[in-house]
């Protein structure tokens, strides 16, 4: 599918854009203000954009959401050169189509030494008393299983071990200068979980790799998502992309907007008569991503 070895920009300096989003449950405006904040940076580079269907969570994915998502991206004026209904050169576009791709990955992962299985449920870590939350709302792991190397046999998970201490530096294109500390601000995380399926941190780091994005654009609640991905970059000896996080687009009661916001999604929007034009006035009134 790629070399494994192959730079994200191997071919140039061209930029490459993204949009991911997940089928399991109607895009929102919140959604749809950051797409358009990538489609926007893409378009001011001279770029092109990538569609990719990140439907590997099989608990969560509903098949109906995919066809939707592209309907309604469609009504909302994006267009983008490469996904799963145009092809191009990096296909499948949708991960649940790529799965072999991610073994080979973890299969490098492994070699590293820094892989180990894990058999311990959420609770086991939200009980640990040396377990802090990050702001994230995921637990920084305690090292319960660092020692367990790699077991065989199902129904384990499979970490990646960070480096306590470690400073991830990176700027990011609205924020600025970010500094997160592996160990405190994010510990060891999941690269697959017991049932089989690889994590987002995992298929995330090898699609924006295999397909040469050059800049990831996503909402600023996702900071210490990108501190562990910048760590499988390293690991792995492939080239960071740049960043760019987004504003997160708040309701009335200054809550983020999700997929339950069921009155927020385009559909529903869409079906009240709203327009697209008057859609995208909305976010910029919330403030520009």
């Amino acid at each position: 599918m790629v070399d494994m070895n192959s730079s994200a920009r191997s071919e140039g300096h061209a930029y490459r854009g993204r949009l991911a989003p997940s089928p399991t449950g109607y895009l929102h405006l919140g959604h749809a203000r950051t797409f358009w904040t990538a489609l926007s940076r893409c378009r001011q580079h001279g770029g092109t954009l990538v569609l990719r269907n990140e439907d590997l969570d099989r608990s969560r994915v509903r098949p109906e959401y995919t066809p939707s998502m592209m309907e309604d991206l469609h009504w909302l004026g994006f267009e983008w050169q490469e996904g799963p209904d145009v092809g191009g050169q990096f296909a499948p576009y949708s991960q649940s189509q790529r799965v072999g791709w991610y073994e080979e990955v973890m299969t490098k992962l492994r070699a590293t030494g820094r892989v180990y299985a894990c058999r311990c449920s959420r609770q086991d870590i939200l009980r640990a008393a040396s377990a802090p939350h990050a702001s994230d709302n995921e637990p920084v792991y305690p090292g319960i299983c660092r020692d367990l190397g790699l077991c065989d046999g199902g129904g384990f998970a499979f970490r990646f071990r960070v480096t306590d201490g470690e400073v991830i530096e990176f700027v990011d294109g609205r924020m600025g200068g970010q500094r997160l500390v592996a160990g405190l601000d994010f510990g060891d995380f999941v690269l697959q979980r017991g049932d089989g399926v690889f994590s987002y941190q995992l298929a995330v780091v090898a699609d924006d790799h295999a397909m040469r994005v050059t800049e990831v654009v996503r909402g600023e609640d996702l900071l210490r998502s990108t501190a562990r991905q910048i760590v499988l970059y390293r690991a792995l000896g492939w080239e960071v992309p740049e960043f760019y996080h987004c504003p997160l687009l708040l309701d009335d009661q200054g809550r983020r907007l999700a997929k339950r916001h069921d009155s927020l999604s385009l559909r529903q929007l869409r079906a009240l008569g709203i327009s697209a034009e008057e859609i995208r006035r909305r976010w910029l009134c919330a403030g520009r991503g």
